[in-house]
């Protein structure tokens, strides 16, 4: 059983502003909400229908051996937490969770950054393969949409649980970072054939708005460009798929 109160509080995590205020968010579906009790994420209530707990009778005893609370909803209760047309029944709450290490801190091979992307699947997407690479690192500028957004998590399948995700990036922290030995590789469609091109180690590689392309501000600090020669007449990439490209390149 649930009270009114703590459903309408749970369902405000829906909005950004009560997850930045609460310093918690909600996830949908049940291979995220394994994804998310299988991470070092806090987890503080799983909920599900009564649909879901018959149907998914295994499923529902593993992850009361990983979740501390869980709470069973009527599908008119659950719906009030959902994002989703047709939820599958089962969601959970985690507490926000930020890298241990500070930027300055990196090493890694390879950082993506993500410069002004505002559609939370293309994101989401982004981040999955970032996942599917190997890539542990990912930047977010201001312009971008929320990582915690659902769209982006359910787009993400779970690999928001996996990366270390550095939002509000600003462009001293690029800066920084470039102090520290990384070089900056922006994706331009007026950059050089990735094909024929040579990335070298510490390397930011930065995926942008497909429509209104990089920043200036990043353009200006950016010490080389790469693209995907076009061969057809499609006048563009999604930035997603332009992603999954070129990481596929950069880390063979």
């Amino acid at each position: 059983m649930i009270s009114q109160r703590d459903l309408k509080y749970y369902s405000s995590l829906l909005i950004k502003k009560f997850r930045n205020k609460e310093k918690k968010f909600i996830v949908e579906g049940l291979k995220i909400v394994e994804e998310g009790l299988a991470s070092n994420f806090n987890c503080e209530v799983v909920f599900a229908t009564p649909a879901f707990i018959e149907s998914s009778s295994d499923l529902i005893e593993k992850i009361r051996h990983k979740a501390k609370n869980i709470i069973q909803l009527k599908s008119n209760e659950f719906l009030k937490i959902s994002d989703t047309r047709s939820p599958q029944g089962i969601a959970a709450v985690f507490n926000i969770s930020h890298p241990t290490k500070k930027l300055s801190e990196r090493k890694e091979k390879f950082i993506i950054l993500i410069d002004n992307i505002s559609d939370p699947g293309n994101l989401g997407t982004i981040l999955r393969t970032c996942d599917w690479f190997g890539i542990d690192t990912v930047l977010i500028s201001n312009e971008s949409v929320e990582v915690l957004n659902p769209k982006v998590i359910r787009a993400s399948m779970g690999s928001i649980f996996h990366l270390n995700i550095y939002e509000n990036i600003s462009i001293n922290d690029l800066t920084t970072l470039k102090e520290n030995g990384y070089q900056i590789i922006c994706s331009d469609l007026r950059g050089k054939d990735i094909f024929n091109f040579s990335v070298k180690n510490k390397s930011i590689i930065t995926f942008s708005n497909e429509s209104a392309g990089l920043s200036e501000a990043i353009k200006n600090i950016a010490d080389d460009f790469i693209t995907i020669p076009k061969k057809g007449k499609a006048e563009s990439l999604n930035v997603s798929t332009a992603a999954a490209i070129i990481l596929s390149k950069i880390t063979n």
